[in-house]
């Protein structure tokens, strides 16, 4: 009878799964840097922001054709911190006759004494929607957190910061 001998292979690495890890490695680092090109959130909503109208008689004009009301939805909600959020409701409409293009606002919740506790600031227009024209109306949704519970919240505020409009 004849032995048989069995050859031992020896695997070595695999040059295919290398190589696949190396160009995966490749592509998320590009796709890193190329993030990294791009301007920040912050950077992009003050390049928006310059063109805006922040006081002056342009300012005065549009702002006055902006109707702010605040919905019977706001919400009060306890965190688990226990603080207090409170998830506010409204709309802006246009009452006017030109196309905005830029619209900030200031929401606030304020004492009995007209003393703001929290305010925020909230690019509208061109985040939420791209535009509001004459007549058109956009529901908004905020949320202001860290009220402690023996809050005055007397009542919400709304203010237009910056307007600019289509000419």
């Amino acid at each position: 009878m004849e032995t048989l001998a069995t050859k031992e292979e020896r695997r070595g690495i695999n040059k295919v799964l290398i190589l696949g890890v190396i160009a995966g490695l490749l592509l998320v680092g590009l796709a890193i840097w190329l993030l990294s090109l791009r301007p920040s959130r912050e950077d992009q909503i003050a390049q928006i922001l310059a063109r805006a109208y922040t006081e002056g008689p342009q300012y005065d004009e549009l702002q006055k054709d902006i109707i702010i009301s605040t919905d019977d939805n706001t919400v009060e909600s306890p965190t688990g911190l226990g603080t207090i959020s409170m998830f506010i409701h409204g709309k802006i409409r246009n009452k006017g006759n030109r196309r905005i293009d830029i619209l900030e606002v200031n929401v606030g919740v304020v004492t009995q004494f007209k003393e703001y506790l929290k305010q925020k600031r909230i690019l509208v227009v061109p985040v939420q929607q791209a535009e509001l024209g004459p007549g058109e109306t956009i529901p908004i949704t905020l949320t202001l957190d860290g009220f402690e519970k023996n809050d005055d919240r007397a009542d919400i505020r709304w203010k237009v910061t910056a307007i600019h409009a289509k000419d």
